[in-house]
């Protein structure tokens, strides 16, 4: 039975379980939007849809042989992959990789990659989401917002939690200076990522081993509905860090 339309303020996110296995090459928004159609629940006007980088890198092509029978057999990726490492501790390396971002081993990963395997980020995380959603737009008539997630961690905090690395058809950040807080005072400073506040939402209905690759945001303020990027809303510039 097709979800109903949410009411006011109130946001509806579930996974989209039926995306098979992902290769090298595969037309992943089609595969998305015909998922959710098998499962009855086909892809709506304004609905934002969350991708995880892992099947984005593998449709990509995105990944890396490495020697399965050595741990550390990725490293040299890591060092390859980053810019400038920030800090080392063990085997932990903490670097910035050609796209901005501040993560652990530059955002290569071996979980739920065949094994013998690194996936890679994305080249372009933005342009990902963009083929997405264009795919979804052409093929199937629907106007959608794309973000492509990854798992980080936080300074200062701990565990870890999903963010946008990737956005299409949505801002990735909601510019809410210069409007009044309840009490009337003017907001000077607040700028609301709700891209990365969507991705962690996904997170919750699609987990870390379920193979689940993929969820629906539904009920989203339409005026978060637009163009966006990563790369040019939320990546800090150095100049205006206060840490690095």
């Amino acid at each position: 039975m097709s979800d109903p339309v949410p009411a006011a303020g109130e946001l509806r996110v579930f996974p989209i379980r039926g995306v098979p296995e992902v290769r090298p090459g595969d037309d992943l928004g089609g595969m998305i939007a015909e998922a959710a159609i098998a499962e009855g629940n086909p892809l709506r006007d304004g609905d934002v849809v969350i991708v995880t980088q892992k099947v984005v890198s593998k449709a990509e092509n995105m990944l890396v042989p490495i020697d399965a029978d050595d741990p550390l057999s990725h490293k040299p990726l890591v060092e390859r992959e980053s810019v400038r490492i920030l800090r080392r501790r063990g085997e932990l390396i903490v670097s910035e990789t050609r796209h901005g971002f501040v993560c652990a081993n530059a955002g290569i990963d071996l979980s739920n990659v065949e094994r013998g395997y690194a996936a890679l980020l994305p080249e372009d995380s933005d342009r990902s989401a963009r083929r997405i959603r264009d795919v979804v737009r052409h093929r199937f008539g629907v106007e959608v917002g794309v973000i492509v997630s990854d798992t980080f961690g936080r300074p200062w905090r701990r565990g870890l939690t999903d963010v946008a690395i990737g956005v299409a058809g949505i801002t990735a950040i909601a510019d809410l200076r210069g409007t009044e807080d309840a009490q009337g005072r003017v907001l000077q400073v607040t700028e609301v990522c709700v891209a990365d506040e969507l991705a962690c939402a996904a997170e919750l209905v699609m987990g870390k081993a379920s193979g689940v690759a993929a969820a629906v945001v539904r009920g989203v303020d339409p005026s978060w509905l637009g163009e966006g990027s990563v790369r040019d809303q939320v990546v800090r510039n150095p100049a205006e860090d206060l840490f690095r």
